[in-house]
């Protein structure tokens, strides 16, 4: 079910989780298309961005993660201007449980760990493939950026 149009923008937390050197994806199908995301979701009213990503990774992946600093934001305005999505990435790493062997259902189809080299292959959502690269290449090194405006058509 689509999110229904509102007059403000969503706030969506994700996480760059790298175990043994792959990304952690998850793999959604929308309407017969496959496309990735990095898990993590919306913040729920009276949540901290950290509480949500907390939560929305343990439900996605069954994994406990340790949230580190902003790496990213930018927004997902449609065009039609039915959503406007803030998405703020944060790096992350696992601090427990285990990786979740069914997905959760709904549009989530399951979850892939992915060479980063084939990030840039991927319908990855929104499409930051290249600064996901560069933040895993910089380490701790990397300075949070503003992506500004990204959107993918359907």
């Amino acid at each position: 079910m689509a999110a229904p149009a509102c007059d403000h923008p969503r706030i969506r937390v994700a996480a760059l989780l790298v175990i043994d050197g792959k990304v952690l994806l998850v793999r959604h199908l929308k309407n017969g298309r496959r496309y990735h995301l990095l898990p993590g979701g919306g913040v729920e009213r009276g949540e901290s961005l950290a509480e949500a990503l907390s939560r929305e990774i343990a439900e996605e992946t069954g994994l406990v993660a340790e949230i580190g600093r902003p790496l990213f934001l930018n927004d997902t305005i449609d065009p039609s201007g039915d959503r406007h999505i803030v998405n703020i990435t944060f790096g992350a790493t696992v601090a427990g449980g285990c990786l979740a062997t069914e997905a959760p259902g709904g549009r989530i189809e399951g979850l892939d760990l992915v060479e980063p080299s084939r990030l840039t292959s991927l319908d990855l959502r929104p499409p930051i493939a290249s600064q996901l690269l560069e933040a895993i290449d910089a380490g701790g090194s990397y300075r949070a950026t503003y992506l500004g405006s990204l959107f993918t058509e359907e």
